[in-house]
This record gives C-alpha cells, structure tokens and sequence, in this order.
C-alpha cells in the first residue's frame, strides 16, 4: 500500500501483476463510499509504492462498483482477474 492513500481508508484488494511492479489498491472510506488507485514499484522508488494514477474525487457505492470501474480504468487489470 502506498503512502499517498489516506490513513483512515481500508484497503480492501489490492492486486498486482505477476512482476509485482503495478498494482490497484480498491478500498473503503470513514463515509462507506469506495474508490481505487493505481500504483507502481520501480528500483529507483527503493521498493516504494508510487501512484501512477489517483482518483481522490470518484466516489462509488459498493466494492463492485469501484473494482470494475478500475478494470474500465487500468488497461492491465481486466485481463489479470480474467485469468
């Protein structure tokens, strides 16, 4: 989990590629929305997970809803859970 997600929110999933260096986080806020954010791992981030997209302002009202919006959103993720 990055550091660039907010403290009070759960991270629920978080899937990566099998090279582990992308992965979605989709998690929960204090308020029961749901959201996601996509992050990346690269040698020079010393194994540190960086954001690679943030969406502080999409808001969805279930886990579903906020995972397949992440699969509309992040090209790689669909065809890893396809798998």
């Amino acid at each position: 989990m990055s550091t660039r997600l907010d403290k009070s929110w759960t991270v629920l999933v978080s899937h990566q590629t099998a090279e582990g260096d992308r992965c979605v986080d989709v998690f929960r806020r204090p308020d029961g929305s749901f959201g996601f954010d996509e992050f990346r791992k690269e040698p020079e981030d010393m194994g540190a997970w960086a954001p690679i997209h943030y969406f502080p302002g999409h808001e969805y009202p279930t886990e579903s809803d906020a995972l397949n919006a992440a699969v509309r959103t992040v090209s790689w993720l669909g065809p890893l859970l396809n798998r």
